[in-house]
């Protein structure tokens, strides 16, 4: 597999109070099996799709009391560089550039309007294997209330071509590279009744949005937003037991009319 393009999102993780409920709650949700825990790296253990690697869970660090989250990383052929970019355009370093053994080199920052997010330099973890299939990555849009330092920062830092969506009533820009759209940003309202805090919206592939989100709130999540359908796909969003928050896509269930973008 090649490197991808830098800006591109290429890995997900994220770290739980209990690992083993969130590994028994994505495992029946989307389908995941896990590889071993890796001691040397506090016990990160990769899950898998029909045998490819789409996204890691790990335990909280010690002392850690951030609530549970997704975590989207964009690729960089130069970590170092993209620090000082973060630096340079306002962004928040929360990890300088490490390197974890010979699978890469990893940052992570946050956004100046609070999103979080890493860059990954890749060596021997390229990232995922598998994409917008049933069980895998297939999008991220991040969500901020301030759009203004978002729209400033994210493209500074990474080469997006940048495109808003023609709809009088969403203030939602495409991200692409190269002529490819990788991801998006969507202003959330000040008064938005979810409450959530600014943060990268990773979807995840499945069959059938409608019986994920069942299988989800069965499994102790809770449905955040009511599956729509939308000329990308039916989606929903929902939190998992442990609070992380993403979406579930079924992309085969498309209705309407593309949006023209500008």
């Amino acid at each position: 597999m090649a490197v991808r393009p830098e800006g591109t999102p290429c890995w997900a993780d994220a770290m739980f109070l209990d690992l083993e409920v969130a590994k028994s709650f994505y495992a029946e949700l989307l389908g995941w099996t896990f590889g071993e825990g890796q001691e040397e790296y506090g016990n990160y253990t990769q899950a898998y799709s029909d045998g490819k690697a789409v996204a890691a869970l790990s335990p909280q660090m010690p002392g850690m009391d951030s609530p549970a989250a997704w975590n989207l990383y964009f690729a960089t052929p130069d970590a170092a560089a993209t620090a000082a970019r973060i630096r340079e355009y306002g962004g928040t370093l929360m990890m300088e550039p490490m390197e974890v053994g010979g699978f890469g080199t990893m940052v992570s920052a946050q956004d100046p309007s609070g999103v979080f997010f890493s860059a990954w330099q890749a060596a021997a973890h390229e990232g995922f294997e598998k994409t917008g299939e049933p069980g895998a990555y297939a999008w991220v849009d991040v969500h901020t209330r301030d759009a203004r330092k978002a729209d400033s920062f994210f493209p500074s830092v990474f080469p997006f071509e940048v495109q808003r969506m023609d709809v009088d009533d969403v203030d939602f820009h495409l991200w692409s590279i190269g002529g490819d759209p990788v991801a998006g940003r969507q202003k959330t309202e000040e008064d938005a009744s979810d409450g959530l805090p600014p943060f990268a919206n990773v979807y995840f592939a499945v069959s059938d949005c409608d019986t994920a989100v069942t299988t989800a709130v069965k499994l102790g999540g809770r449905l955040l937003s009511e599956p729509m359908d939308s000329p990308f796909g039916r989606s929903a969003t929902v939190a998992d037991p442990q609070g992380a928050v993403f979406s579930v896509i079924d992309l085969q269930n498309t209705k309407g009319e593309m949006p023209t973008f500008s």
